[in-house]
């Protein structure tokens, strides 16, 4: 299987403007973004709604103006009133226009995005598969993805954040190999992180939900409890509040309540203080198409230990020389996550090599034009006219 990717050579062509020494698009095209009315909610952060948001900013060095189009709604559960404001958002656009969706709300709502591709030039960005999400009853994992399936295959274009992801979609839903495009998540580069003492803090930067796996951390600390760590889990408390309740729940019976704090959603400045305190990145997710959290890590220089599921290992990749900046360790597997803790705390040699192997790592990232050129190099080569019905 081939993976396309999507290149400079299909942006329009460019003129240098000798007032700011750049070089900028002669002429803008737009495409109009269609994502989830929660995109900029702060109480609610998640990888695929900074993604959105960021790619936005950066399209137009690459030929394309970006129209946010927020869809209100219970993505991807939408009820009949959900679905209504999707289908008038598409409905008010005109014949052959170009449209990106992002895949939360594309992928739940087929009876509208699958009709509107007879007369749209639409792509799919794919965050997240549907039914990958833990903790969902049989019957909805499968009805969503049978919907998910209905439209990917109906549109030109479906764009993904990983090689892991493309293959996938690819072999799951039987797309056409040609049709489906790798955009990865940039990262921007920060200052260094100084961290704590070198060793002893711990964060984890995930929305708190079944498919974030906190409870696997959970216990794990629990089991090196010994050892003189304290953790931050950073994120959103709104998704799932029974499992939120659960995780307090476990953190009291093991008695670390004083040691593992659950902060909330943190943005921003307090985002930013949250990498700087961190000796070590903490990410135990059963799914991730890619892992944005790593990366976010990986640009202060802050080594990771992550399990080895889904686009993970390519986020936290290798530096220039071959050093890995991370430990993978397997799903489902509490007790070599304490292992691998314990190996961190106890040999300082495993941590000279995983620092030194996350500045090479955080020197070599791709920025969010890389993801923005790959964008824009699809929609580019979008067919001019829609297919339409016979």
């Amino acid at each position: 299987m081939t993976v396309r990717r999507a290149w400079l050579a299909h942006v329009p062509a460019q003129r240098t403007a000798p007032e700011n020494g750049g070089i900028i698009p002669m002429s803008l095209r737009t495409v109009h973004f269609v994502m989830p009315g929660g995109v900029d909610d702060p109480a609610a952060p998640s990888g695929g709604n900074a993604y959105d948001r960021r790619v936005c900013l950066d399209l137009p060095g690459f030929g394309w103006q970006a129209d946010r189009l927020p869809v209100p709604g219970d993505w991807p559960r939408p009820d009949a009133t959900d679905r209504e404001a999707l289908a008038r958002t598409l409905r008010e656009l005109p014949d052959d226009t170009v449209v990106l969706l992002d895949g939360l709300v594309a992928c739940a709502a087929p009876e509208v995005v699958v009709p509107e591709a007879e007369r749209l030039r639409l792509a799919v960005l794919v965050h997240l598969p549907l039914g990958d999400e833990t903790g969902l009853d049989p019957a909805v994992a499968a009805d969503l993805d049978t919907r998910e399936r209905a439209v990917l295959r109906a549109v030109p274009a479906v764009i993904a954040t990983s090689d892991w992801a493309v293959r996938r979609l690819v072999s799951h839903h039987g797309l056409a190999p040609e049709r489906v495009h790798l955009a990865a998540p940039g990262a921007d580069i920060a200052p260094l992180a100084p961290g704590t003492d070198g060793v002893s803090h711990l964060v984890c930067v995930a929305a708190v939900t079944p498919r974030k796996g906190q409870h696997r951390l959970v216990e794990a600390l629990a089991a090196v409890r010994d050892l003189p760590w304290t953790c931050d889990l950073v994120g959103g408390l709104g998704h799932d509040p029974g499992y939120v309740a659960h995780l307090r729940t476990l953190i009291e019976r093991h008695g670390l309540a004083d040691r593992l704090r659950l902060t909330g959603p943190r943005s921003g400045a307090d985002l930013d203080a949250s990498y700087a305190a961190a000796d070590l990145m903490v990410l135990t997710s059963y799914a991730e198409t890619y892992g944005m959290a790593v990366t976010e890590a990986l640009a202060r220089g802050i080594p990771v230990l992550a399990t080895d599921v889904g686009g993970l290992p390519e986020a936290v990749g290798r530096a220039p020389d071959g050093g890995v900046p991370g430990i993978l360790v397997p799903p489902e597997d509490p007790a070599a996550l304490a292992a691998e803790l314990r190996g961190w705390f106890g040999e300082a040699d495993v941590r000279r090599r995983l620092k030194a192997a996350a500045r090479g790592r955080r020197a070599a990232l791709d920025g969010w034009a890389t993801t923005a050129r790959s964008l824009a190099g699809v929609l580019g080569r979008l067919p001019e006219t829609p297919r339409r019905a016979a």
